[in-house]
């Protein structure tokens, strides 16, 4: 199954704040993608888990961030981002 990847305007916010902040802006974009592609395969399996099994974090250099995953709407929502320096 593919899940839907949906980024929270807080979300969308923090990664517009990251890119504009980074030294190196084509990692950030870079990262956005992978990530992207990371949690649509399989989100349950990505990061760790944090207040339940489907509240989770992870990191794909140089970005952090949370998402929680609706299994029953194959759907994951980023709600956070960060730049790791």
């Amino acid at each position: 199954m593919t899940f839907t990847i949906v980024l929270t305007p807080d979300a969308e916010n923090d990664l517009a704040v990251a890119w504009i902040a980074s030294s190196d802006r084509p990692a950030v974009t870079t990262a956005a993608h992978q990530l992207e592609h990371k949690l649509a395969a399989n989100p349950l399996a990505a990061g760790e888990s944090r207040a339940s099994s489907v509240n989770r974090v992870d990191y794909v250099l140089p970005l952090g961030f949370t998402f929680d995953v609706v299994v029953d709407d194959a759907t994951v929502y980023v709600t956070a981002m960060w730049l790791i320096s």
